[in-house]
């Protein structure tokens, strides 16, 4: 999820461990704990954008590093705050649960995370939530600033801890639910409508849950499209995108066309912008795709012009967005 998410979450786990009296430390060591395995974009200041895009959400979000950072985390909070009655296990066990639950909730997302590196370097991803969705987000960032707002020993704070956890995973709970039914159903409509699906994905449009962005193909290309909970149809109106292999011939030897195509999994596009070769990921989106069907996709990289690739992954989010095209999002969640 998004840094500010993590924050706020983490600051309602810290006040749930330790409670009354512990005051704003507690939500300052739990918005560190789930803060942490986030220090991997400094790898961004000498890293090249492939290196980057493999290093994020890597080693930091391993087990490995559990392992590694929590005695320290403990050790530094347990000497921090000496004189006190807080155990050295009750820290390594609060700060292991933090960055446990950043590590499980980050899976949920399309970017993947290395739960096993350095020994494995696959990366795994649920595909059930957008990374930034504000229907997660609203309960514990609600919850903080009323966190702050209260006095420490307010009988209160106990409730609004309690709404910043529990809330947001009863949505992710619905999350998992819509997953497993938009996958039974485009499952069935591939068989319908003959679409190849050797790999396929689906993954939520932008900022909700209903709305489903969904790829499927083989090596010869990939068809998209848009599946809303809501539909009433068993069918998607697919759009097929060849994937082009043939244009990366003079430069397939390339380390940094190597790295974008393992991160990219296998979904993938090459195009030509007049005298450009482009790399699109189509895990990461369509612009608008559900009112232009034919647009870019989110994550396009320039092969040719690697300076021109910094924030890869979010140039494209939210580029053509209007007051129609959030009207048009909305009419198609409503189903087809």
């Amino acid at each position: 999820m998004d840094s500010i998410t993590h924050i706020a979450l983490g600051a309602c786990i810290g006040e749930a461990y330790f409670e009354r009296g512990f005051g704003k430390k507690a939500m300052f060591w739990g918005a560190l704990a789930q803060s942490v395995p986030d220090i991997d974009f400094v790898s961004g200041l000498w890293l090249n954008t492939p290196e980057s895009l493999l290093a994020h959400r890597g080693f930091t979000h391993s087990l490995l590093f559990v392992v590694l950072i929590v005695p320290v985390l403990a050790l530094v909070a347990e000497r921090v705050h000496r004189p006190h009655n807080i155990h050295f296990r009750k820290w390594a066990l609060f700060f292991l649960t933090s960055i446990l639950l950043h590590l499980f909730i980050d899976g949920f997302n399309n970017y993947g995370i290395g739960w096993f590196e350095p020994f494995n370097h696959q990366r795994y991803s649920l595909n059930a939530i957008y990374v930034a969705d504000p229907f997660f987000s609203v309960w514990p960032g609600i919850a903080f600033l009323m966190l702050l707002i209260l006095s420490p020993f307010s009988p209160k704070r106990k409730y609004w801890w309690r709404m910043g956890i529990l809330l947001p995973f009863l949505y992710l709970g619905y999350c998992i639910f819509n997953k497993i039914s938009t996958d039974r159903s485009v499952r069935q409509i591939f068989q319908k409508q003959e679409i190849p699906h050797q790999r396929y994905f689906t993954t939520p449009a932008p900022l909700q849950n209903w709305l489903w962005y969904v790829v499927s193909g083989n090596d010869s290309g990939y068809y998209v499209g848009f599946h809303s909970v809501f539909d009433k149809r068993e069918h998607i109106d697919f759009n097929f995108f060849p994937r082009n292999d043939s244009l990366l011939e003079t430069v397939s030897d390339h380390e940094d066309v190597q790295k974008l195509i393992r991160f990219s999994r296998q979904f993938y596009t090459v195009e030509k912008w007049h005298d450009t070769l482009v790399f699109n990921d189509l895990r990461f989106g369509q612009i608008i795709g559900w009112d232009q069907p034919r647009q870019k996709f989110v994550f396009h990289y320039f092969l040719q012009h690697p300076d021109d690739n910094r924030l890869v992954v979010q140039r494209g989010r939210f580029e053509g967005w209007n007051l129609a095209v959030i009207k048009g999002l909305i009419r198609r969640i409503r189903g087809n």
